[in-house]
């Protein structure tokens, strides 16, 4: 069994290309053509740069003389740029009783609505205790009730569903 080699992480450089010729770029950006890759690696390395492959699945495949260095740490901010520009979609969830006041509904409604205004999905929860369970109607009405005082802000990502002792139903900002 042959050794198998470290894995590098970034595009093929310098003595990694096994590409007989190269469509060559020069540092300034300019098209050089067709070049052997060993006359390209002599040329980048006298210019105190690097050689790296581009585009590897073209044909011949192009690559640019430039400074690896730098070109890793540019990648690697364009990247942590992105990861902190996206948002985190959390579920947050709301807990109801069928016999719940409307003042504590209202209140309920209000936290939902923040919620769904701030990007997270809301999971509403009907729990049901002791003789509670004899009358899910009513906890289905209040979770129908829910559904239409967000449905301006929110779609249903999941119908209510009875699991035990509990009905769910899941929300998404639109």
């Amino acid at each position: 069994m042959r050794p198998v080699a470290p894995q590098k992480d970034g595009p093929l450089s310098n003595e990694d290309i096994t590409s007989p010729d190269v469509q060559l770029i020069d540092a300034e950006g300019e098209n050089r053509g067709v070049v052997r890759t060993r006359e390209a690696l002599t040329e980048a390395q006298e210019q105190g740069l690097d050689l790296v492959l581009i585009s590897p699945n073209a044909s011949p495949p192009v690559a640019k003389m430039l400074d690896l260095g730098r070109f890793k740490y540019a990648a690697q901010k364009k990247a942590a740029e992105a990861r902190k520009k996206q948002k985190v979609i959390e579920v947050k969830e709301v807990q109801l009783r069928p016999n719940i006041d409307t003042h504590d509904y209202e209140t309920k409604m209000k936290a939902a609505q923040r919620f769904i205004a701030e990007g997270d999905r809301v999971k509403v929860t009907m729990r049901f205790r002791g003789r509670e369970m004899a009358h899910q109607d009513i906890g289905m009405q209040l979770l129908l009730k829910v559904r239409e005082l967000l449905e301006p802000v929110a779609k249903v990502e999941s119908q209510p569903r009875s699991e035990g002792r509990q009905m769910v139903m899941v929300l998404a900002p639109k």
